[in-house]
């Protein structure tokens, strides 16, 4: 019994011993913890005047997202024996000029992702990884200084597919205007002299014409999270069947050594792409600019995010 009594209090001893060691280790944490907090801020102040400073600032951010599947005797399934996949990425880069009387901001998005569904046991169908999303933008914006606040601009911005249909359509705006930046972050471009060049080939409804640009684009970073929007319109002056509307957006999220979470959202409306569609994939040649259902264009993506 004596030996009993002498092991439980040589465990409440080992304990009380472990308890104390980690309060004071918890002790010995904190004002450590405050001084990074502290040299953390410093950096980050820092990395402000920097950033303000004039010259080029660059960067970039994506997203990758994918999944592969197979299936043997899976009987379970409609299909027991397929194989499926989907992979995916975005990239959002920028380098921009920003001086005292002048800045000229350039920007890139690509946005391209494969997809495949191969049923083993239908020698017909097609095994190979088709193009799923397909997009290009690149845009170069310069401009003159009036004020803070305000410039006088000219903007370059063009728009195709990559994977198919390169150039077929393509959009090409170029005009001139002014620039409005009322916060750090924000750029609204408003182009009320215009020219929308729209390239394909072929005999196709596709057709350019004079019109008014207006962009919007916002990219914000608060600590691990980036964010960037940007709202793109072209309104014809020769007919509204001739305008179109784009809307991207890009969330990232750094977890660590810049790899995280990331989401892509992109909407578009464009009635000249929406008749060529049912004109030669539905092949409904009776179909005209009044009667075709101009639907919401959408794509999104979301999964593993790194920020360069």
């Amino acid at each position: 019994m004596k030996r009993i009594y002498l092991l439980v209090a040589f465990i409440l001893i080992a304990t009380l011993s472990q308890a104390q060691t980690l309060e004071e280790l918890k002790a010995e944490q904190a004002p450590k913890k405050a001084k990074i907090s502290a040299l953390k801020a410093e950096v980050d102040a820092i990395q402000g005047k920097i950033n303000a400073l004039p010259g080029w600032k660059k960067g970039a951010f994506g997203t990758i997202g994918g999944n592969l599947s197979g299936f043997d005797n899976w009987y379970s399934k409609g299909n027991p024996n397929s194989a499926t996949g989907n992979i995916g990425f975005t990239v959002n880069a920028f380098a921009n000029l920003l001086e005292e009387k002048f800045f000229w901001r350039n920007s890139a998005n690509v946005n391209l992702s494969w997809v495949k569904y191969d049923d083993k046991d239908d020698d017909t169908d097609n095994s190979d990884f088709q193009e799923g999303n397909d997009v290009l933008t690149i845009s170069s914006l310069y401009g003159k200084k009036l004020s803070e606040k305000f410039a006088i601009s000219t903007l370059g911005e063009y728009r195709t597919s990559v994977l198919s249909n390169f150039n077929d359509p393509g959009y090409l705006d170029i005009g001139v205007g002014a620039t409005w930046t009322p916060i750090k972050d924000l750029v609204v471009v408003i182009h009320p002299l215009n020219y929308n060049f729209v390239f394909s080939s072929g005999e196709t409804i596709f057709e350019s014409s004079l019109g008014a640009k207006i962009v919007a684009d916002y990219t914000k970073q608060i600590g691990a999270i980036k964010f960037k929007t940007n709202f793109s319109t072209f309104q014809s002056y020769k007919s509204s069947d001739y305008s179109n509307w784009t809307w991207t957006n890009s969330f990232g999220y750094t977890l660590w050594k810049g790899i995280g979470v990331g989401f892509d959202l992109g909407l578009r409306k464009n009635k000249q792409e929406a008749l060529n569609y049912s004109l030669v994939n539905d092949n409904n040649l009776t179909e005209t600019f009044d009667t075709v259902d101009n639907k919401l264009q959408t794509y999104w993506v979301f999964g593993l995010n790194y920020s360069f």
